[in-house]
């Protein structure tokens, strides 16, 4: 999934900005034996991915006998209440830190406290929490969440800088949390619980300050902080890259391969029918959230449309259905997030259980039927977790208790060869027809919610300098490549340095990588890559499938790909592809689930074939189409009846979402399609602005500069 209530980016409203508020394959074949050699070319940077890349005598794997829209305030009288607010936090701040740490008697501490409720209540209103939740919940974010997260990163490093211990800091995460109603207390209590240890490991260990750990973790809406730490670049081979070769419409049917896509599950094996889904956690519809108080609150049979996860009812009669009507698959792509949204309490244990349990199913439903899975982010506990080895030195942080056991299980489909990189950092290459591989990534050493990066984000494990071994061997044996992976790398969920780099990689080798699949956000989209010499020229698409779960407000979906098959000079793109789902509503409502065919790519959009630059096309044609844009805009929310409206601020976010490919750059990739969308709507500059739907950094330096100064305040430093 996109990231639950309580991800990353949630924890810094439960834990960060909580207590800001408030106080103030691996085949490379031996089809290499006689392909062009750039051994010569600085060889001590490849000789792990080299070892890691082993020569296989394994067949190919396929054996085929057939051919939340915000209304903008007066941004001026906030930034001066903002200013004065925070003059009186730094004249109060050290006296109520002083009572925190219990230095006070009692009495005087309780007295203290008491007078503390007003001035919190400004400070909620003034960071306006309720806003952060939402723009961490879509990753839409804004100065708003900007300022949290400095805040918050600033007091927990003063807490970790004056001795406080881990104890410390999850009792007064916990008091606050409580005190003012943030979540329920068992959810307060298991958060911090889950998350501290983590969390005071890393900034014990980080020297870069609040400005420089937000705009590394949030991005474009925290301004473009130069940190020298946390910029690299990948090594392309001394290898030209061969002039792209025009794609051509096919006018005759040609061979092709069924491909079916499933992504984001997230199994709640303690889903229960006629259970609160209307409760104030991250994960409603259990038996833990009490029975309904109302018809109108009742979790349905199959379902719902607010914070639950799937029933196994509802992935049993899906994965039926797929038996029964999709009769011809010929492989599976997988792309990850198993475990339901309950972050707060779950185990590496139970983890692992649901792991098994879906291999499980997965190989009974689909027996003979290749599969090739991805890692998602829900799979590591806590959520987000994915230490690289090279980080840590305590046993308890480890990452090794979820990589072995996915070597274990992946390996039910994939060869023996793969188990080194999978046991590395669950990623992977296979060889799936001749001519044709499979190169699935961990998507995680991306992830801005994976702490551990603070402390090294270069190239986790090497993943992306394999990657590009891997893709430079398959481009010397003719190979098309197709990409597996989790979180998309244009969604803001991906770093900017990771996104940079990994777009400078499928541009090089756009005429080897035809095709790329994710997921995560849970709806139906795409995102598309352009020419790093020439943005204007497309030269890639990646298809993020729609999720199982119908966390939150949408349909249970699936996708079906059609793929170029085994023909000679077989483009292996995509050629067209159809999103089934299962209207929940009907189905809770005559407890007889269907799943039907929403759309087919091709005669939905009228589009002449799915090249990169038919997807062009189809995206400028969305800026100035409106019908067009509401079909895709119904699409992408599964024809969920409780889609919202979208505006014309949605309209430039979700336009925009389509051509980044590269994540926090919407200011280069964007600005042309989104001033078009501007000049028909009457939307007020400042409005987009402070959306957050850009970031313009010419804006950002005009605003008085509090958001620079709240963690100096916090600390004291400013005179």
């Amino acid at each position: 999934m996109q990231f639950s209530l309580l991800t990353w980016s949630r924890q810094i409203v439960t834990f960060i900005t909580v207590c800001a508020v408030f106080t103030t394959g691996v085949p490379v074949e031996k089809l290499r034996k006689a392909v062009p050699q750039w051994t010569t070319h600085n060889m001590s940077l490849w000789e792990d991915v080299i070892l890691l890349s082993t020569d296989s005598n394994h067949q190919p794997l396929l054996m085929i006998n057939k051919t939340g829209v915000y209304t903008a305030p007066d941004i001026e009288k906030m930034e001066n209440e903002t200013l004065k607010q925070f003059q009186i936090l730094k004249a109060n701040y050290t006296k109520y830190f002083y009572d925190i740490n219990g230095t006070k008697s009692k009495e005087d501490s309780r007295a203290s406290r008491a007078a503390l409720p007003g001035f919190v209540d400004k400070a909620l209103q003034l960071l306006n929490l309720n806003q952060v939740v939402g723009e961490v919940e879509t990753s839409v974010m804004s100065k708003m969440s900007c300022t949290a997260c400095k805040a918050g990163a600033g007091l927990l490093q003063h807490y970790i800088k004056h001795g406080k211990t881990r104890d410390d800091i999850v009792k007064i995460t916990y008091q606050f949390c409580t005190s003012f109603k943030l979540q329920t207390p068992r959810v307060c209590e298991g958060i911090t619980e889950l998350f501290s240890g983590e969390v005071v490991y890393v900034l014990q260990r980080i020297s870069i300050g609040p400005e420089e750990i937000c705009s590394f973790v949030i991005g474009d809406a925290c301004g473009d902080v130069y940190n020298p730490t946390h910029e690299w670049d990948v090594v392309f081979p001394p290898v030209p890259k061969p002039t792209p070769n025009e794609i051509k419409i096919l006018k005759e049917p040609v061979p092709q391969f069924k491909v079916l896509h499933l992504s984001d599950t997230h199994f709640d094996p303690y889903y229960e029918e006629g259970t609160n889904a209307d409760c104030n956690e991250p994960l409603c519809c259990r038996l833990t959230n009490g029975p309904a108080v109302s018809p109108q609150s009742r979790a349905g049979r199959w379902g719902d449309y607010r914070k639950c996860d799937t029933p196994k009812r509802t992935i049993d009669n899906m994965l039926q259905h797929i038996v029964s009507t999709h009769t011809d698959i010929d492989y599976i792509i997988w792309t990850g997030d198993l475990p339901a949204h309950d972050i707060w309490n779950q185990t590496k244990e139970e983890n692992l259980s649901i792991l098994k349990e879906t291999v499980a199913q997965l190989l009974k439903m689909f027996p003979g039927i290749p599969i090739f899975p991805a890692l998602g982010n829900h799979e590591a506990v806590p959520v987000n977790s994915f230490p690289p080895s090279s980080l840590i030195n305590k046993p308890e942080f480890a990452i090794d208790w979820l990589y072995s056991e996915l070597d274990t299980q992946w390996r039910r489909w994939l060869p023996g060869s793969v188990s080194r990189t999978i046991k590395r950092g669950a990623f992977y290459s296979v060889l799936v027809r001749p001519g044709f591989r499979i190169i699935s990534l961990n998507m995680n050493y991306c992830n801005n919610k994976n702490w551990w990066l603070l402390m090294n984000s270069t190239d986790p494990v090497k993943e992306l300098q394999w990657f590009i071994y891997e893709l430079q061997n398959a481009e010397f044996n003719g190979e098309k490549v197709h990409v597996l992976g989790h979180i998309p790398p244009g969604h803001p969920d991906c770093l900017k340095v990771w996104s940079r780099n990994y777009y400078a990689i499928i541009s090089r080798y756009e005429s080897t990588i035809t095709a790329q699949f994710f997921g995560h956000t849970h709806f139906d989209e795409f995102e598309l890559f352009y020419d790093t010499q020439d943005l204007g020229r497309p030269v890639s698409i990646a298809y993020v499938g729609p999720s199982v779960t119908p966390y939150y407000d949408l349909n249970p979906g699936y996708r079906i790909y059609y793929v170029d098959g085994d023909r000679e000079h077989s483009t292996r793109a995509v050629l067209d592809h159809e999103t089934w789902v299962m209207n929940l509503k009907e189905a809770n409502l005559y407890d007889y689930p269907i799943w039907q065919k929403l759309y087919s790519t091709q005669a939905a959009y009228s589009l002449p074939s799915l090249r990169p630059e038919d997807w062009d096309t189809f995206v400028n044609n969305l800026a100035e189409d409106q019908t067009l844009f509401d079909l895709y805009y119904k699409h992408y929310w599964k024809n969920s009846p409780t889609r919202p409206a979208c505006d014309a601020e949605c309209k430039k976010r979700m336009i925009c979402d389509l051509r980044s490919g590269r994540s926090h750059d919407r200011k280069i990739l964007c600005q042309e399609i989104e001033s078009r969308i501007d000049a028909g709507s009457r939307i007020s500059w400042s409005a987009w602005l402070y959306n957050g739907f850009t970031a313009s950094m010419s804006v950002i330096m005009s605003i008085p500069h509090y958001t620079y100064q709240i963690p100096k305040y916090l600390l004291g430093y400013t005179r």
